[in-house]
């Protein structure tokens, strides 16, 4: 959290998305699944007081920036589609604090029984 920052956050969890993301041939060439969640820090005691969705973070229109982000870019680490991710959501609302990101292959390319392999990135925004 911030130093005096916000404690409040939205989280979105298990947001699918095809994508091509990958270091191998047969990743560059394929769309395969992931699965991202999103935890986003803001200041949501406005719409506590107002119930109004003008006066918080519209999670809806953050999970379609992240969608946007996994289908139509093609990136070959997580590390890089989770910062991608980051940044977007960041500059998509001024009231965004900081975000934290998880980003999943959910059908990784390993000789091994691995459920999921996943990279999880944390940026704030910078004090201006």
């Amino acid at each position: 959290m911030l130093d005096g920052g916000s404690g409040d956050r939205i989280e979105l969890r298990g947001l699918r998305v095809t994508g091509v993301h990958g270091v191998l041939e047969e990743e560059r060439h394929r769309r395969q699944p992931f699965e991202v969640d999103l935890d986003v820090w803001a200041d949501l005691g406005p719409a506590v007081a107002s119930d109004r969705l003008d006066d918080t973070v519209d999670y809806g229109a953050l999970a379609v920036a992240a969608e946007t982000v996994v289908s139509s870019r093609s990136f070959r680490l997580l590390e890089a589609l989770a910062g991608e991710v980051a940044r977007v959501v960041l500059a998509a609302d001024a009231r965004v604090l900081g975000v934290a990101v998880t980003v999943r292959k959910l059908r990784p390319p390993l000789p091994l029984d691995v459920a999921t392999t996943a990279v999880r990135i944390v940026r704030w925004r910078k004090p201006r």
